[in-house]
C-alpha cells in the first residue's frame, strides 16, 4: 500500500529514537491497554469489545467501587460484636466447637482474645459497629452489612485470589472482568476497570487478581500508580506538537493495518490499534480525571487529604468517584496494599492504624456519593479476603478466619440499613444465612443486570462463568 504522503518519514532518526518518540506519548500510557488488546482476544471484532452492551435484567448498579482492606481485617472487633467471648476471654474454645484448621495450625488450640473495642448502635438500623470506625459508623443507615460470610482458603494468596476471581488458584477472570465482558465500557476515553492502591506493593497473588485469566485481556483492570501523578506518560515527549504525535500515530497504524493485510494476524493486530487508539484519547482525558484542584476544599476535607494518616486512601477515593463519574465501570481500591491488615501480633496498634487511614475517606466517599445522586447506582462494597479468629495468636492477635466473617455493601440496590446472617456466639463459624464468596459475586453481578448463569465464556469446551458452579443472589439484600 501507499501511505499518504504526510506519513512518509519527517527526518532521519535513529532506531532508538524513532520507537521512543513515535511511542513515549501514547506508548508508555497504553502499557495495560497494550497487555489488554493483545494476542488473547476472542474470535470477535476488536473495535467492538469494549462497546457498551445490555444487562441480562433490569439493573440496580451502573457501576462498582470495592473497598478492599487487603490482609484479613478483624469483624470481630469492627462489626461484630461477641459478648460471650468477652466472658471468655483468655480461656481455650469450648470443646462444643469444632476445631477448625486455621493458618498457622497451633493457633486453633489458643486461649480466646476478647476485643478491646467499645461497640455502640448507629443510626435507625442500629447496626454495631466498634469506636475504629467512627465516621462509617455516621453511615450506618446506608449499610446493608453481612456478618455470615465464607471462603475456602487459609492463606493470603489463595484467598485474595478467591475474593477477586472466585478460585483459590490462578488463571480465572476477575470480577471485574467479568463486569466489563458483560456489560462493556461506557467510557471510550478511559479504561472500564481500573484498580488503585494506597501503596507500590501488589496485593497477594499480584496482578491476576485483576486479570482476565482465559477470557480476552481486554477487559483486565489498569492499575495506577499511587500518589498524585496516578497515570504515566501523559505529556507527549518534549518538541512533539500533537498534530505530529497524531501523524506519528497514524504511521504506525498503516503499518500495523498492512502487516494485518499481509499475515492475517487478526484479532492480534487489530487490538493493538484499537489500544494505541484508546491511548491517544486517554492523553486528554486522563489529565482531567486525576486533577483533583479543581475539587472544593470542603470536597477534599470530607475525604481527609487534609491530613496524612487519610491523604493516600482519600485521594484514591476521591479519584475513585472522578473515574465513575466519567463512565469507568469498576474501580478497587486496595487498602493497606501489601497484607498489611493481617494482625498476627499487635491487633491493636495494627488495626488502629489501618481503620484510621480508611475510615474517613471511605465514609467521605459515601456522603459524597450520596450528596451528588450517585449512590443510588453505584454499588460500594467494603471487605477483606477474610476475618480473624477469636482464638489469640502470639498473645494480642488473631489468625486468618475464613469460616465466618463480615462484610458490606451501600448504594447500588442494597437494602440499607440491613443486617444479613450471623456467626456463632464467638464468631468464628458463619451460622445463619452463610454466604459464600460465590454467592457475593453472584450478587454484586445481579445488582448490575448480569445473570451469573447467563455470563459465561466458552474455554477448554465448557462454558465457564464467573461463581465457578455455584453462587446463588442474596435475594434479601436486594432493595424491593
Amino acid at each position: 500500500m501507499t501511505l499518504p504522503r504526510q506519513h512518509q518519514v519527517l527526518q532521519p532518526v535513529s532506531r532508538r529514537d524513532f520507537l521512543w518518540r513515535a511511542g513515549a506519548g501514547f506508548g508508555g500510557l497504553a502499557f495495560s491497554a497494550l497487555q489488554a488488546w493483545n494476542a488473547q482476544a476472542a474470535p470477535a471484532a476488536a473495535a467492538n469489545m469494549l462497546a457498551p452492551k445490555p444487562p441480562h435484567i433490569k439493573a440496580r448498579a451502573r457501576r462498582v467501587i470495592w473497598c478492599f482492606m487487603d490482609g484479613g481485617p478483624s469483624h470481630l472487633d469492627l462489626f461484630d460484636p461477641k459478648p460471650e467471648l468477652t466472658k471468655l476471654d483468655g480461656k481455650p474454645l469450648p470443646a462444643s466447637f469444632k476445631r477448625p484448621v486455621t493458618a498457622m495450625g497451633v493457633t486453633a488450640h489458643a486461649p480466646l482474645l476478647a476485643s478491646r473495642r467499645i461497640f455502640k448502635q448507629h443510626g435507625q438500623a442500629g447496626h454495631w459497629v466498634s469506636d475504629w470506625y467512627p465516621e462509617i459508623a455516621g453511615c450506618a443507615d446506608d449499610l446493608a452489612i453481612v456478618r455470615s460470610c465464607r471462603a475456602d482458603g487459609l492463606t493470603h494468596v489463595a484467598s485474595v485470589l478467591q475474593m477477586n476471581t472466585g478460585s483459590l488458584l490462578q488463571g480465572r477472570p476477575s470480577l471485574g472482568a467479568w463486569s466489563i465482558y458483560g456489560l462493556g465500557s461506557e467510557s471510550d476515553r478511559l479504561p472500564g476497570f481500573v484498580v488503585l492502591a494506597d501503596s507500590s506493593n501488589d496485593p497477594p497473588g499480584g496482578t491476576p487478581n485483576w486479570g482476565t485469566g482465559f477470557m480476552p485481556a481486554a477487559y483486565q483492570g489498569t492499575r495506577f500508580a499511587e500518589g498524585s501523578s496516578p497515570i504515566l506518560f501523559t505529556d507527549a515527549p518534549e518538541g512533539m506538537s500533537g498534530a505530529r504525535q497524531r501523524a506519528k500515530l497514524d504511521f504506525i497504524q498503516a503499518l500495523n493495518r498492512r502487516y494485518n493485510a499481509e499475515q492475517q494476524a487478526g484479532d492480534a493486530i487489530s487490538a493493538q490499534i484499537n489500544a494505541y487508539e484508546l491511548a491517544f484519547r486517554m492523553q486528554s482525558a486522563a489529565p482531567e480525571v486525576v486533577d483533583l484542584s479543581k475539587e472544593t476544599e470542603e470536597t477534599k476535607k470530607l475525604y481527609g487529604l487534609d491530613q496524612p494518616e487519610t491523604e493516600k486512601n482519600g485521594r484514591n477515593c476521591l479519584l475513585a468517584r472522578r473515574l465513575i463519574e466519567r463512565g469507568v465501570r469498576f474501580v478497587q481500591i486496595y487498602m493497606g496494599a501489601g497484607t498489611r491488615w493481617d494482625a498476627h501480633s499487635d491487633l491493636e496498634g495494627n488495626h488502629g492504624k489501618y481503620c484510621k487511614e480508611s475510615d474517613r475517606p471511605i465514609a467521605g466517599l459515601l456522603k459524597d456519593l450520596k450528596r451528588r445522586g450517585l449512590l443510588q447506582d453505584t454499588l460500594v462494597v467494603w471487605g477483606g479476603e477474610f476475618g480473624r479468629t477469636p482464638m489469640s495468636e502470639s498473645g494480642n492477635g488473631r489468625d486468618h478466619n475464613p469460616y465466618g466473617f463480615t462484610m458490606w455493601l451501600a448504594g447500588g440496590g442494597v437494602k440499607p440499613g440491613y443486617s444479613y446472617g450471623t456467626t456463632d456466639d464467638l464468631g468464628l463459624y458463619a451460622v445463619d444465612k452463610p454466604a459464600h464468596v460465590h454467592d457475593i459475586h453472584a450478587t454484586i453481578l445481579h445488582l448490575l443486570g448480569l445473570d451469573h448463569k447467563q455470563l459465561t465464556f466458552p474455554h477448554d469446551g465448557r462454558d465457564e462463568r464467573a461463581t465457578v458452579n455455584g453462587g446463588r443472589i442474596l435475594h434479601d439484600l436486594v432493595a424491593g
